[in-house]
């Protein structure tokens, strides 16, 4: 499938998958097995990107700096080359959750439909796609994250802590930074939205203000979503040595943290904002 080709090579940051290999190593995943898990993430991802662009749903033309999937080949290509990448990406799943202990994984896959079916990621892009029907606050605006992004942040760090039964607050304080992580990551893209222009976001922009979606910059202006995030990022970052001091061989997020804090630091830049760690 031509489409399914030129997905999987425009590839995106990548972090997710990142932190889900490491995380998953940490816990004591096999190197393959976490392997599996990582790909199968990003395919799910990817996906999920896929279905976003549709004329149906953000009728969006760039993504990852290129034409999207179905403007060059078509919208029935474009959904057959995602269907396949979830197929697949369940397959990988399943790989790698046979090689954990046997009790673990019918709570590993409860988990998994959780996060990506109809009280997850499914619920969030309803809430987004009906947000016209929502009461316009901020509120109802972090809920629609809350569905959108924070479950597949929430696979890659407390999915594997659960594929290997970690202890409970361990797996409570990795659902807490998901949380914090991906209502700040949704912010950040709240905010290119705003500034643009679509050749330094890789996607189109201008488009929540244009279909009337969930986005906390417009609800707050700039400088509010700014003072927003850097709470946020706080609040997450006290997590993280909470979650460091129980597992020291976590230590390792504290950096993607910082690749984060550069990202976001870059955009701030962009929008003459405050430093995110002001007054800390």
């Amino acid at each position: 499938m031509h489409a399914l080709g030129s997905l999987l090579v425009r590839q995106g940051a990548m972090i997710r998958p990142q932190v889900a290999y490491r995380t998953a190593t940490a816990y004591g995943v096999d190197a393959e097995a976490a392997l599996d898990l990582a790909v199968a993430l990003e395919y799910f991802h990817t996906a999920s990107l896929v279905f976003d662009d549709l004329p149906c749903m953000d009728d969006a033309s760039t993504r990852r700096g290129d034409a999207c999937v179905h403007l060059r080949h078509g919208e029935s290509g474009a959904i057959l080359a995602a269907l396949a990448l979830i197929n697949r990406a369940y397959a990988l799943c399943w790989s790698a959750a046979s090689q954990c202990p046997p009790a673990r994984q019918r709570e590993a896959f409860v988990y998994l439909e959780r996060q990506l079916g109809i009280s997850g990621l499914l619920h969030g892009q309803s809430l987004d796609l009906n947000y016209r029907d929502l009461p316009h606050t901020v509120q109802a605006a972090e809920q629609v994250a809350r569905g959108k992004t924070v479950p597949l942040i929430a696979l890659a760090l407390a999915w594997p802590a659960i594929m290997q039964g970690a202890p409970r607050r361990q797996i409570q304080l990795l659902e807490r930074i998901s949380l914090f992580w991906g209502l700040a990551y949704q912010l950040v893209d709240d905010v290119k939205d705003v500034l643009g222009p679509t050749a330094e976001t890789g996607k189109t922009a201008a488009r929540d203000r244009a279909l009337g979606r969930p986005n906390v910059a417009l609800l707050l202006g700039v400088p509010g979503a700014v003072e927003r995030l850097a709470r946020l990022m706080r609040a997450g970052d006290r997590t993280l040595g909470q979650l460091c001091a129980a597992n020291s061989s976590l230590n390792f997020l504290r950096g993607f943290r910082g690749l984060f804090k550069s990202e976001f630091s870059l955009l701030l830049e962009r929008a003459g904002a405050v430093p995110i760690d002001r007054g800390r």
